[in-house]
């Protein structure tokens, strides 16, 4: 048997000498072939979504169905979003890839971007079992990255993708950046460090990290942290990025925020909030103040409301006696204010409401807002304001798309409005907010018109006075009801009707969330003694309405991380400041179940 082997190498040889005869064709070496890597980073998903990007928080991982390994991608598209994850590679220039990939769903894409020839694509109309998909590009003459991407299509179901592979010639991507220098902090809040350092040659970005955890990612050689407790002490490091790595730590350079203000406003540890129909009459009949029971302890006055839409000029007008028999003089309404504030119960004016359309497109109407305002908190002797704009009052104009830096003048104009007042009254001046999921949660997907145009340029416009007022916001406590389906932060739709909604919705103001699905522009958390979660006191009050145990359940996991359900919260917040209600009035008109509950669990 031992002397066929010469001959076999006798054939081999001819044949690889005649191939090298031929024109165009070329036989690869082993260092060649050896040479082509796969360059998708956590292609199999095996890493949650490290590397990737996905639009509008489409995407996430699960571990069934899978192709290979233990986990996929699931994304969803949805609305104006086709549920795109993608990420970028180094590559080399004029060089041969090829895209592969498996995926599940209906119009499920796989694609190439920036390729410098000609950008590449390939797609399945249908996919009820695993799919390959392939195609191949070549690299233009200066191309160094390219975008690989995996996408869904506009009103389908979720799709699956798996094990994405690009297999090219790699890049030796060199040495990782050295240690910055140079860190030191800036201004610095009771929520918030502002941080700046020393450029690295050949960083491409950088890492900030928190007590040794890393925070957050840039481009820039500057960062603000926030979301940060006041009065603690908090140490920073910062790392260099580039394709080859992470450089170390730097050194630690430690800063304490301020005291703040928002807290300083004497409420119990736990707060039952509720307002008042004053202004107005309906099914649940007219409640004094006097007769308001001891349980609440914020008590919020509904409604004052605009002389017009743009004026910014507010008037508080009581009842009239033709609508509501039973209302108290104007006397005894005041003297009912003292006595609730001597009880250690705050009262305030709430502006807006359904009807209370306010706008303040100019500084004159800014200006108008304040005085107006003033006037009323002076003339009853009220303890702060509550900020319950809906409908068209807030909205974003279509270049403003950073909630941090917004310029849209109905925006700009209540946050100086605003703070106006916080400085006119003090420290122990109550600032309260109540807006709809539409205009706060729902930014975790959408904000203002998006980047090309479409949206409701109403999506998140609430962010930015947040964003702005955190540091004097007593309390934020956002209408859990009268919602659509919104999606939270394990990328499932919520609806409303059990203690999973609350949950959810409450889970992202406590534990922040990227806006508008990007990973470097987050809405920071709130601290719990600022939220306060928004239910309908009935059925008749609106819809959302959850019954006791239901309310029970959702206290339960906030508050103590137990009867979450299928939910799983991000931490747990036994400070969570408490409940606010619509409304007083028909709580009542339903036998004080509300607050009977509330007293109950809070004892």
């Amino acid at each position: 048997m031992d002397r066929v082997r010469p001959r076999t190498r006798s054939l081999l040889a001819a044949l690889t000498a005649a191939l090298l005869a031929v024109p165009g064709i070329t036989v690869l070496s082993s260092a060649a072939r050896a040479a082509d890597a796969d360059l998708a980073r956590n292609g199999g998903f095996e890493s949650g979504l490290d590397g990737w990007s996905c639009t509008a928080n489409s995407g996430a991982t699960v571990n069934s169905p899978v192709h290979g390994g233990t986990s996929a991608l699931q994304a969803t598209p949805a609305g104006s979003d086709n549920a795109q994850c993608a990420q970028t590679v180094t590559v080399k220039p004029d060089s041969q890839y090829t895209l592969s990939g498996y995926v599940r769903g209906s119009y499920v894409y796989l694609g190439a971007n920036g390729t410098g020839t000609t950008d590449v694509s390939t797609w399945t109309q249908s996919a009820p079992a695993w799919q390959q998909l392939s195609t191949t590009f070549r690299t233009g003459a200066a191309t160094t990255k390219v975008t690989i991407y995996t996408h869904g299509w506009y009103g389908t179901g979720a799709y699956y993708a798996d094990d994405i592979s690009l297999t090219g010639p790699g890049v030796d991507p060199g040495q990782p950046p050295t240690v910055p220098s140079g860190l030191k902090a800036g201004t610095v809040t009771s929520s918030s460090v502002a941080l700046s350092w020393t450029a690295v040659t050949g960083a491409t970005g950088y890492a900030v990290y928190r007590d040794g955890v890393k925070d957050r990612t840039v481009t820039g050689t500057s960062a603000t942290v926030t979301g940060l407790t006041p009065s603690t002490a908090y140490g920073f490091q910062v790392t260099a990025l580039n394709d080859a790595g992470e450089s170390a730590k730097s050194a630690t350079v430690t800063a304490t925020t301020t005291a703040g203000s928002g807290g300083s406003t004497d409420l119990p540890t736990h707060a039952l909030v509720g307002y008042l129909h004053t202004t107005f009459a309906n099914g649940s009949g007219y409640t004094r103040l006097a007769d308001v029971p001891d349980s609440w302890d914020v008590i919020d006055l509904a409604f004052g409301e605009p002389t017009s839409v743009t004026s910014g000029d507010i008037r508080f007008n009581r009842c009239p006696v033709t609508e509501c028999p039973n209302v108290e003089s104007d006397a005894d309404f005041k003297a009912a204010v003292r006595a609730k504030q001597a009880a250690g119960k705050k009262v305030l004016i709430s502006i807006g409401g359904q009807n209370g359309q306010v706008q303040l497109t100019t500084t004159a109407a800014r200006d108008t807002f304040v005085s107006s305002v003033s006037r009323i908190i002076d003339d009853y002797g009220l303890d702060g304001l509550d900020i319950d704009f809906e409908g068209h009052s807030l909205s974003l104009n279509a270049n403003d798309t950073d909630f941090k830096n917004p310029t849209t003048p109905v925006v700009v104009n209540l946050i100086s409005a605003l703070k106006t007042l916080k400085a006119r009254y003090g420290a122990k001046f109550v600032l309260s907010m109540a807006p709809e999921t539409f205009f706060v949660q729902l930014g975790y997907q959408y904000y203002g018109t998006g980047k090309w145009g479409g949206q409701d340029p109403r999506c998140g416009a609430y962010l930015p006075v947040i964003y702005a007022l955190r540091d004097d916001l007593t309390l934020l406590h956002v209408q859990d009801y009268n919602s659509g389906p919104i999606m939270g932060l394990d990328n499932q739709y919520h609806s409303m009707g059990g203690a999973d909604f609350h949950i959810a919705m409450t889970d992202m103001l406590l534990t922040g969330f990227p806006v508008a699905g990007d990973a470097n522009n987050v809405f920071p958390p709130l601290r719990p003694d600022q939220v306060a979660i928004g239910m309908p006191a009935s059925t008749n009050a609106g819809n959302g309405y959850v019954t006791p145990s239901e309310v029970t359940k959702t206290l339960d996991c906030l508050t103590k991380r137990s009867n979450c359900g299928s939910y799983t919260t991000h931490g747990s917040w036994p400070a969570l400041r408490g409940l606010m209600t619509w409304s007083v009035n028909w709580d009542r008109f339903a036998n004080w179940e509300f607050q009977r509950n509330f007293d109950a669990y809070f004892g």
